[in-house]
């Protein structure tokens, strides 16, 4: 395995451990009515490499699954990447 690949690994795998966190850390400060991590972060955890972990983490915790721009956002976000790592993939860049 090439170095680039172990980075963009690692950054993906990273990136996912944070977001799936996040929705529980979320998701157990609004049990609380504490402080919320705002929205807009959620999403970009999602859209920089983090949607698979967000998108699990959102049914696992069963947090924002009631919002509908969640429930479309994060699956659309999700898809996004896998065409543009098939993208990738196809033009021999990954």
């Amino acid at each position: 395995m090439e170095l680039k690949h172990i980075l963009i690994l690692s950054y993906l795998i990273i990136l996912n451990i944070v977001g799936f966190v996040i929705m529980g850390i979320d998701k157990n400060k609004a049990k609380n009515r504490e402080w919320r991590i705002k929205e807009r972060t959620l999403f970009l955890i999602s859209f920089i490499g983090g949607s698979a972990g967000t998108l699990i983490g959102m049914y696992f915790f069963r947090h924002k699954t009631k919002h509908i721009y969640f429930v479309i956002g994060m699956p659309l976000i999700f898809l996004l990447h896998i065409g543009v790592a098939v993208f990738l993939f196809m033009k021999g860049i990954l």
